[in-house]
């Protein structure tokens, strides 16, 4: 199965796990580290955000992971769940919920987080920001699509390249 990831900030819960029961002894930066360091490796993340745990829930963390890909949140779901990742103490990891009355306004990525992207899944390190040769595709129904990826590609770039100018 094929699945489009989208040059976005990724929204909804098949791309999020939450991960609780989180041991109180090390830093919220320290979980972090280690979240990342374990999830990483089951797919480029967006973010690792560690909080405290309620009052009424007593010491500890949980943490909110979020992917890119659904398919990269699906596997360390089934892989971690009650597992002693990096602490004694197993920890437990759900796959968020959809949510499908609530619509989210799709938010393009900055364009370090659009590199970052792109040398994940196409495996290129140097992307040029200049356009270096404009070639044509025969009008097939590939070369369409490709041309149409290309094109959105760009627009979120350039769409995350002028807010950063105008945010300076």
């Amino acid at each position: 199965m094929v699945e489009l990831v989208p040059f976005a900030v990724p929204i909804g819960g098949d791309k999020t796990l939450l991960v609780w029961e989180l041991s109180s002894g090390p830093t919220a930066e320290a979980l972090q580290h280690s979240l990342f360091t374990v999830f990483s490796q089951f797919g480029l993340l967006y973010s690792v955000r560690v909080f405290p745990n309620a009052a009424v829930a007593g010491p500890g963390f949980y943490a909110i992971i979020k992917f890119y890909s659904a398919r990269d949140a699906h596997r360390p779901q089934k892989a971690c769940d009650e597992k002693q990742l990096f602490q004694t103490s197993p920890v437990k990891v759900r796959l968020g919920t959809r949510h499908k009355a609530v619509q989210h306004n799709t938010l393009a990525l900055n364009s370090s987080r659009c590199q970052e992207l792109a040398n994940y899944y196409f495996g290129f390190h140097g992307w040029s920001k200049r356009i270096i040769k404009r070639w044509c595709c025969p009008p097939t129904s590939a070369g369409v699509q490709e041309l149409a990826w290309l094109r959105n590609l760009w627009i979120s770039w350039r769409k995350a390249n002028l807010k950063n100018k105008l945010s300076i």
